[in-house]
């Protein structure tokens, strides 16, 4: 597919901290390029970042990718989530460990406000592991309501973010 009229630019922000992390994201790019309607047009190195969330969790890789997609906001996520689950995500504990975490940062410059759904990315702000490899494949992005990505990556906190490699 080609980026042409009918497609939005999606961002996607990866992570993993379980069962060989550096091949869970891996993965989950090249299932990325298999979601139907939808291209991979960008994807940021891999990171790794201390976890937030339960203590004793081993460290996240981290990753971004640009998408160019003709589904809907609701239906990209369904795709991502249907991803996450042939993984084996399991969503037993809040900012736990898992084996893939695809999260649906952005969507076009759109606001969502749904029940399954909130674009951008409520916590992507104050998450320079989400923010830094954004920057690295999209820098000149504005955040809707949030503002220029340069500036929120140079106000956010660290959280002793490593590019891998």
């Amino acid at each position: 597919m080609s980026a042409s009229a009918g497609t939005i630019v999606a961002y996607v922000g990866l992570g993993s901290n379980l069962e060989e992390p550096v091949r869970q994201v891996e993965a989950g790019l090249r299932a990325l390029e298999a979601i139907p309607e939808t291209r991979c047009t960008a994807r940021s190195s891999l990171y790794t970042s201390e976890p937030m969330g339960p203590p004793g969790q081993s460290d996240y890789i981290n990753g971004a990718a640009e998408l160019h997609t003709r589904l809907g906001a609701h239906d990209l996520l369904l795709r991502l989530q249907a991803i996450e689950q042939a993984h084996g995500r399991k969503r037993e504990i809040h900012w736990g460990p898992r084996t893939l975490d695809l999260d649906l940062l952005l969507f076009g410059q759109l606001t969502i406000d749904t029940a399954l759904l909130k674009v951008p990315h409520p916590c992507m702000c104050e998450r320079d592991f989400v923010l830094a490899p954004l920057f690295e494949i999209a820098p000149g992005l504005n955040i809707p309501g949030k503002g220029a990505l340069t500036d929120l990556l140079r106000d956010c906190p660290s959280n002793h973010l490593k590019r891998c490699g």
